[in-house]
């Protein structure tokens, strides 16, 4: 039997902004300027994000210890 891998759970854009420590307007405004380039998904006007994404987000920004 194939083992089906389960994507990775989408959140809102409230529970994103908590993730990450910013507020949703700031979220908001980031995808609008395009400041960074953080993965989203629209379902109708409703904005998701994968928390797989927010993650790779973070590790990406990490400085100093084992991420250099």
């Amino acid at each position: 039997m194939a083992t089906v891998a389960l994507p990775s759970p989408l959140v809102d854009e409230k529970r994103a902004a908590e993730i990450l420590g910013i507020t949703p307007g700031t979220l908001s405004v980031w995808r609008c300027v395009r400041r960074y380039n953080l993965p989203y998904t629209k379902i109708g006007r409703a904005v998701r994000y994968r928390v797989e994404d927010l993650e790779a987000f973070v590790r990406s920004r990490t400085v100093g210890g084992a991420a250099e």
